[in-house]
């Protein structure tokens, strides 16, 4: 055991740079908005906070970023300052670190990731006594001051295997399958290739070196370019389907046995169809930048559908208010409920995909049987962090004549004559994210040139 697990990076006046602080976690440019003097000071603002609630017991994980390894050192040794007994988890996916707070009793965790961010960006994401540490909670703690207290120690702690086991177990069931795998050579890589060892049937995984320049492509799997190396194995190998990470395996991505991507709300309709099987009547939650289509076939599958706003806090507490078993944003998060804690875990959820395949849930086809929607994808336009809100909240003063209502949470969601369009504030980035769905390749057009011109009214521009 470490008592200090890591030399001090000494600033009692460090703190991180305010437009650094998300809505749910922290993400910025490393030596920029923050460096190791700042995540020291975090660790012992976290543990200041903590000791209030009588917290004592934090796990602390990483992903693969080249700046990762120093931070999370820092990290661990402002923690330790603070008196916190850490267990230090290493490298892994988020939900690995999520697992290991639940398997092993403890009162929270800090995980050092900006998930699908650039290369030369990190971030920090904070539980507390078994919840993420968000909105005026988050900005508070990054802003106090943190004192030194006894007792502080730190020591490893290895979950790979108890973790890997327990979704091997969760897999039981699944049948001999051809699948591709792609980790994007983030934190998911070394959990695959251990997870798949353990299933049965043929499995190719691609990316799963752990490099955090991501040099083969970008780890997201909300852009369809960056499953093009998924999509071409699938093809090429004759497999069932494909399966990719983002680059902390929160998220997940799905292509089908021709290539085709799977949109996330669409593989929560898939899910959704497989659970109301076994649980007719079951709640599922999809957040506002889902389709129709989504809402429509899981009343038809027996269900009911619940809209939630977007964003890992507001889903969950959504999920918790309607009781659901299920729930999913268009970004690739995945929630099931009681099944596996309520956690947005994409290894999880690509057993899932793998249990409903294996009896007899042909994604090809299920893709092949979706009534026709024309959508863009999540459209992301860059905008300056004081001005995000502003935007929406100009578009929503322009349309309200029209009867047009802002939530906050939800965004500006429109119906037109056409379809549909979305208009709200990132809260994980410097960006407006917009979305437009129609009936017809034409109403589609008509939906987006609508957007388009309320952004241009605003001095924005949708690509």
């Amino acid at each position: 055991m470490d008592d200090r697990a890591a030399a001090p990076f000494p600033s009692r006046t460090a703190r991180i740079a305010a437009e650094a602080v998300r809505a749910y976690d922290v993400r910025g440019v490393v030596d920029r908005h923050f460096g190791e003097a700042e995540a020291q000071a975090l660790g012992r603002s976290y543990a200041q906070a903590a000791r209030e609630l009588g917290l004592v017991r934090i796990g602390v994980a990483r992903d693969g970023r080249t700046s990762s390894p120093r931070l999370e050192r820092a990290l661990v040794a402002g923690l330790v300052e603070g008196g916190m007994e850490v267990e230090r988890v290493g490298l892994g996916p988020t939900p690995m670190l999520a697992f290991a707070v639940h398997a092993r009793g403890l009162d929270g965790g800090v995980m050092v990731t900006a998930s699908h961010n650039p290369a030369e960006e990190n971030g920090f994401k904070l539980m507390m006594g078994g919840e993420r540490v968000h909105g005026a909670a988050l900005q508070a703690l990054v802003v106090r001051p943190g004192r030194e207290a006894p007792g502080g120690r730190a020591c490893e702690a290895e979950v790979m295997p108890a973790y890997v086991a327990a979704l091997a177990q969760a897999a039981a069931g699944v049948r001999p399958l051809k699948v591709a795998w792609d980790c994007g050579n983030g934190s998911t890589g070394p959990a695959v290739e251990r997870l798949v060892a353990r299933l049965p049937g043929e499995h190719r995984v691609i990316h799963a070196q752990v490099d955090g320049r991501f040099p083969n492509h970008h780890p997201d799997p909300a852009v369809e370019a960056n499953l093009s190396d998924l999509a071409e194995l699938v093809v090429a190998e004759g497999c069932d389907l494909g399966l990719a990470f983002d680059g902390d395996g929160d998220r997940i991505g799905v292509v089908d046995a021709k290539g085709r991507t799977v949109w996330a709300d669409q593989l929560l309709l898939f899910l959704a169809q497989d659970l109301l099987e076994t649980r007719p009547g079951a709640t599922v939650v999809a957040d506002v930048k889902c389709s129709r289509v989504v809402f429509d076939g899981v009343a038809r599958a027996g269900g009911r559908a619940e809209m939630a706003p977007s964003g890992y806090v507001l889903v969950r507490e959504a999920m918790r208010r309607h009781d659901a078993a299920l729930a999913g944003e268009l970004s690739g998060h995945v929630f099931f409920g009681a099944d596996w804690n309520g956690v947005d875990d994409a290894l999880y959820a690509a057993v899932r995909v793998l249990l409903a395949v294996s009896q007899g849930r042909d994604l090809t086809a299920f893709r092949d049987g979706l009534p026709p929607a024309f959508s863009t994808p999540e459209l992301r336009l860059p905008c300056p962090e004081p001005r995000k809100a502003a935007v929406v909240a100009a578009v929503a003063e322009r349309l309200n004549g029209a009867g047009a209502k802002l939530d906050p949470a939800l965004g500006l969601r429109i119906d037109t004559a056409d379809g549909w369009w979305l208009l709200r504030a990132s809260g994980t980035e410097a960006k407006l994210t917009c979305r437009c769905e129609a009936d017809s390749p034409e109403g589609l057009a008509r939906v987006r040139a609508e957007l388009a011109g309320h952004l241009a009214g605003c001095g924005m521009t949708l690509n």
